[in-house]
């Protein structure tokens, strides 16, 4: 999408059709998901490339990946940064559809419940290697931690 006006301080003009800022940028990181040019597991630009690429204010950037997140393409890494989820892709013919259908994946709510069952699981085996290093250090020295 290039060539896209936006008004001023991202408000769209009554009954313009104009996208606005953000939906622009995710809708560009939809387009790059769809293409390959972005595939499962790669990261997404950070905020700082996005503000830069689009111009965009951070609270701009920071609603264009929430979108993306809500909507299944994007999965935060903790600490890590965001990346694209790996059922993200929407059908091959999504060209071909009219509508919000054209732009949401079919597994969204897949995606995020993976998501979340991986980020699950990798918290439940955080809590047992801590729970194995407090019982670790209660036996060596039990006393001095009383």
């Amino acid at each position: 999408m290039t060539g896209v006006v936006v008004g001023r301080r991202g408000r769209r003009p009554a009954g313009s059709g104009v996208p606005l800022t953000f939906e622009v940028i995710a809708e560009t990181l939809r387009e790059r998901i769809r293409s390959g040019g972005l595939k499962p597991g790669d990261p997404l630009p950070t905020q700082a490339v996005l503000m830069r690429e689009f111009g965009a204010a951070s609270l701009t950037v920071q609603k264009a990946m929430a979108l993306l997140k809500q909507d299944g393409w994007a999965v935060s890494r903790p600490g890590k940064g965001a990346y694209v989820a790996h059922d993200s892709h929407a059908a091959d013919d999504a060209d071909d559809l009219d509508g919000p259908e054209a732009t949401t994946p079919a597994g969204g709510a897949t995606a995020r419940v993976e998501a979340l069952e991986r980020a699950l699981a990798d918290a439940v085996q955080q809590i047992a290697d801590l729970r194995g290093r407090v019982e670790a250090l209660e036996s060596g020295g039990g006393e001095h931690y009383r």
